[in-house]
Order: structure tokens, then C-alpha cells, then sequence
């Protein structure tokens, strides 16, 4: 894929992103589900994990693999903290748990703090990719 190519997508993948977390500050504000919170926060990162790897010229087919991906190639090689990984992991569980299972229902302060972790996520990535000549 050519750089400007490669260079679109990331723009579109970051923009994706910053679409779901608007989504999900919306439902917020006018007393959305939790699970629908959830659901539009962790898709913002996963969006944004997304637009990272763009540039590592590997996609993978599942989420599971582009988490697993983000955290060989960005948080085992210290480009990325920790920390940012641990939130994607409990989103994405957050997420399968109220989209899959039958489980305890999802409480707006959790739905309100992954949301908080999700735009600390966003801001993160796009910090990161706009150092590595991003958009």
C-alpha cells in the first residue's frame, strides 16, 4: 500500500474513533443504556487501535488479534504505556460480557469511567500518531 494510502486510512480509523466517543458522550448526556456506552467506548478504541496499526502494515480479522497486535508491537515495546492496554482489555471484556453473556447488569458509573478511559485512550493514540507524522 502506498504512504498516502496508508496515510488515508489512518486519518479514517482515527476520525471512526473520535465518531464512537462522541456517540458514547452522547448517550451519556441524554441517559443512554450503560451497555450502549460501554459498547460506543470501547469501539473508540478499538478504532483507534486500528489506525495505529495501519501503520504496522498488519490487520487482523478479529478483535482479539488486533488487541493482542497492539500489545506486542506498541505496549511490549514501550512505544505506548501499560496502562493503555489494561483499559482496552477491560473494555473490550466489558463489551462481551453485556453484548454475549448473561451477566450482571452494567451500572452507569462503570459505563461513565470506561467512557473517561476511552477519551484518555483516543487522546493517547492520536498524540502518539500525530508525533509519527499521523495526521
Amino acid at each position: 500500500m502506498r504512504e498516502d494510502e496508508t496515510a488515508t486510512l489512518v486519518r479514517y480509523r482515527l476520525e471512526q474513533a473520535r465518531t464512537a466517543l462522541r456517540d458514547a458522550k452522547c448517550l451519556l448526556d441524554h441517559s443512554g443504556s450503560p451497555q450502549s456506552i460501554v459498547n460506543r467506548s470501547y469501539y473508540a478504541m478499538f478504532y483507534a487501535v486500528l489506525a495505529l496499526l495501519q501503520r504496522t502494515g498488519t490487520i487482523p480479522s478479529k478483535h482479539t488479534g488486533a488487541i493482542g497486535l497492539f500489545d506486542k508491537e506498541f505496549v511490549l515495546k514501550g512505544v505506548l504505556p501499560r496502562d493503555l492496554s489494561r483499559d482496552l482489555h477491560r473494555a473490550f471484556d466489558a463489551r462481551q460480557a453485556s453484548d454475549y453473556r448473561f451477566a450482571q447488569p452494567l451500572e452507569l458509573a462503570d459505563a461513565r469511567e470506561l467512557f473517561g478511559k476511552a477519551s484518555r485512550f483516543i487522546e493517547a493514540i492520536a498524540s502518539h500518531l500525530g508525533k509519527t507524522d499521523g495526521p
